[in-house]
């Protein structure tokens, strides 16, 4: 059964001409009952954030969040000592736990930062907070799923805690599939481009829930997000 979620539904908030941002799901003051989360994943927004502006300091607590930037860069600072620039190709991992406090801003003074900012509920609360960051070379992700967070972190990928696995590919012009196990599900995400999955075609922001499913196939041209959930 696949769930389509158009990305011209989706939420939006918009603040003083800097930041442009999608919700998939309930986030905020924007609020769905019908897309408030899908199994564990909770949040993915679609944030563009324009030269030298950002979000300030602010406080997070029992969640897994990632970010992936699509293009342009991002600084990072946190109540942990981290002090990190994440450019377009890589992504961090942050456990909020028993709580952080972290800002955002794109450091550049000509270019917008686009990324995905990504919320997972954690298998349990009271974690430690922790930070990961990677990138993955388009050799990992060409026309291949790279596998970048899961529970135990296998292949490189970054930890997190939570039952998931996340896919990132950036087709070109191949067609993927993905198998899923009795009882989980998957969600796609068209991050960039075009992109068909099981048939069904998506445009950039779009999204699809897919369960009761033994595989998932996805092809086009651009970036795709595969979340396996249990």
């Amino acid at each position: 059964m696949l769930t389509v979620r158009k990305g011209t539904d989706r939420g939006t908030t918009r603040f003083g001409g800097w930041l442009d941002s999608k919700h998939t799901f309930s986030f905020g003051d924007y609020h769905d009952p019908k897309f408030h989360n899908f199994r564990a994943l909770r949040v993915i927004n679609d944030d563009r954030v324009a030269p030298g502006c950002g979000f300030p300091t602010h406080p997070h607590r029992d969640m897994e969040i990632l970010t992936c930037v699509l293009s342009g860069q991002l600084e990072h600072r946190d109540s942990m000592g981290n002090g990190e620039v994440i450019r377009a190709g890589e992504w961090q991992a942050m456990t909020a736990g028993t709580g952080i406090t972290h800002s955002e801003f794109n450091p550049s003074k000509a270019d917008p930062v686009h990324l995905l900012q990504i919320w997972l509920y954690p298998d349990k609360r009271g974690h430690a907070p922790g930070y990961r960051q990677r990138a993955f070379t388009p050799d990992e992700t060409r026309n291949k799923w790279a596998l970048v967070a899961s529970l135990h972190g296998e292949r490189g990928a970054l930890a997190i805690h939570q039952d998931a696995r996340v896919y990132q590919t950036t087709l070109a012009g191949a067609e993927m599939r993905h198998e899923l196990a009795q009882g989980r599900a998957a969600f796609v995400h068209v991050a960039t481009g075009r992109a068909t999955v099981s048939g069904v075609a998506f445009e950039a922001g779009d999204a699809v829930a897919v369960e009761d499913e033994r595989e998932v196939s996805v092809g086009g041209e651009g970036e795709v997000l595969l979340f396996d959930l249990g």
